[in-house]
């Protein structure tokens, strides 16, 4: 009776037991199931078959092509019709600014309200020179951006620059931009490039996410597209969601504590690229409405934010959440202190992580807009009761699973002692599954459940290889510790070819699937590793001890 009793504490300590036994109450704390009005709640999220909602496939709108046009031919053209007159020439070009020199009184904030860049006046006797600090790029880019009202972004390519159009346009349309200045379109692309698509797709998990809507499967597809699984909401919310910004408002510090309104986001009239200033810094420009500028002047005026920068910095805040903080910089808050400012930057730091932050705070100061114009061009629906009725089929799948498994294994060896342990084991993993899942917020879907159900019957056989190697056949003798070893270890052997071959097969279509098969391959890999790891040496040890003990 002693040793029995001994044996049983021996199992209880053994390690391998230990861990299956800890991983199932981890995973039941991280499912965390709860007792609700409407019956049993969990921290499991499901999917859109399962819970019932809406999807929407975006297509991104925009092109990508690469110019050959003469900037002095851009800056005379804009500044001649700008400024009525026709004697207007570009004097200079050089790698960073342009000159040119009109007959025409002009100031700077004329000069800067086409956005080619700063300005500064050499004031002669009967002409002006003007300087404009820019490059040949941004001179075609700002002409684009000015003619085809939308914004133009930069991208370096193997044969040098290219612009890209963040709207829908054609090729036609370009060209008729390009006539008055004697440019050409040398190449035309449709789509928008990989960074933009990582943008967009950035910018929707910020803004569902930030509305309570967790782990929200968006995917892009090819160059194009974007996929979006709205689980529990209806297609006309969806549609709204996908489409409206957020709360954009900028405040001034008073005191330590305290702070202002000075401007909401819709007196920001542009967002630009987050570029690297002269001294290594990043940051995002940003241009105000008249509106706005003669605002931010007022509140900069009136808390004494022109005098000392330092004790009053401006916070701007997305849906009330702080985005970033900073104070005016010595020469803006000169200038804000003689007249109102409308381009701005917002300066984030320098190296790598000064330019995420840029990349972030242009999210943020676009309060949820997207870069691209997005077409929707499909949608569709799922009820919440067919969602409900699913859950249920497959629970019952489970279900029926086990029972089937339970009475082959019992027909199997003719005891309940070894079918117990095998299929507790089985259904430690399945909890387990779930509270991996539960712990990264994976939404479960009809083919994640589909593949638990698979990795049940696949676990049950590397359970029945390694019952068969310990079970002693001849003469009814119990194998030696000699023996015992080695046939665990051929049962291993095998079992981990199979779990190889598996997960070998799996991590393509995880990799390179999307949407139902990479959830598939993913929970299926993650029950293969969970088992090998977990499960398969613990019953190892539970039936060696049942074996000695009968």
């Amino acid at each position: 009776m002693i040793g029995k009793e001994n044996d049983k504490s021996g199992l209880i300590r053994d390690p391998r037991v230990l861990l299956l036994v800890a991983g199932i109450i981890v995973s039941i704390i991280l499912i965390h199931p709860h007792p609700t009005d409407g019956g049993v709640s969990t921290n499991l999220n499901y999917g859109l078959e399962l819970a019932g909602g809406s999807w929407l496939q975006l297509e991104l709108q925009g092109a990508i092509v690469e110019i050959d046009a003469d900037p002095a031919r851009i800056i005379e053209y804009e500044y001649r019709g700008l400024l009525n007159d026709s004697d207007l020439r570009v004097t200079e070009v050089k790698t960073g600014s342009i000159r040119f020199v009109t007959t025409k009184e002009v100031t700077e904030e004329e000069i800067e309200d086409l956005h080619y860049g700063r300005a500064s006046l050499l004031v002669e006797e009967n002409r002006t020179t003007v300087g404009i600090s820019t490059t040949r790029e941004e001179v075609i880019r700002t002409y684009l951006q000015n003619r085809l009202d939308t914004e133009v972004k930069i991208l370096r390519v193997e044969n040098g620059t290219a612009y890209e159009i963040r709207r829908e346009t054609n090729e036609s349309e370009i060209k008729d931009a390009l006539k008055a200045v004697n440019g050409r379109v040398i190449s035309y692309t449709r789509g928008v490039s990989e960074e933009t698509r990582r943008e967009t797709k950035a910018i929707l998990d910020t803004k569902l996410n930030a509305i309570g809507l967790k782990d929200i499967p968006i995917r892009t597809v090819g160059e194009d597209y974007i996929l979006i699984d709205l689980a529990g909401v209806d297609i006309a919310t969806a549609m709204r969601m996908a489409a409206t910004p957020g709360k954009f408002e900028i405040r001034i510090q008073t005191r330590e504590n305290e702070t202002a309104h000075v401007l909401y986001g819709n007196e920001i009239e542009h967002v630009g690229i987050p570029r690297e200033s002269e001294n290594v810094v990043w940051g995002v420009p940003f241009r105000l409405t008249k509106t706005g500028a003669e605002k931010l002047r007022e509140a900069a005026l009136k808390y004494n934010a022109t005098r000392d920068p330092s004790a009053h910095h401006l916070l701007m805040y997305l849906d009330k959440k702080e985005v970033f903080s900073g104070p005016l910089v010595p020469s803006l808050a000169e200038k804000i202190e003689k007249t109102p400012v409308r381009i701005l930057v917002a300066q984030t730091g320098a190296g790598e992580e000064g330019r995420e932050e840029a990349k972030e705070l242009q999210i943020h100061l676009r309060a949820g807009a997207l870069p691209v114009n997005v077409k929707v061009i499909g949608s569709g629906q799922v009820s919440a009761t067919l969602g409900a009725r699913f859950k249920e089929e497959l629970g019952v799948a489970g279900i029926l699973t086990l029972i089937a498994v339970a009475l082959i294994v019992y027909r199997r060896y003719k005891h309940r002692e070894i079918i117990i342990p095998m299929l507790s084991t089985t259904m430690g993993e399945v909890v387990m599954i779930l509270g991996f899942a539960a712990a990264v917020n994976w939404q479960l879907d009809l083919a994640s459940l589909t593949a638990i159900i698979a990795v049940i019957g696949t676990g049950i056989d590397h359970l029945i290889i390694i019952t068969d190697e310990v079970l002693h056949q001849e003469r009814g003798e119990l194998p030696t510790e000699k023996v015992f070893k080695d046939r665990i270890r051929r049962a291993f052997t095998t079992i981990f070819a199979a779990a190889a071959t598996t997960i070998a097969a799996m991590i393509p279509l995880g990799y390179m699937g999307f949407g139902a098969l990479r959830g598939f391959a993913i929970v299926t890999i993650v029950g293969v590793l969970i088992g090998i790891l977990i499960a398969r040496p613990a019953y190892g040890a539970i039936i060696r001890h049942i074996i000695t003990q009968n």
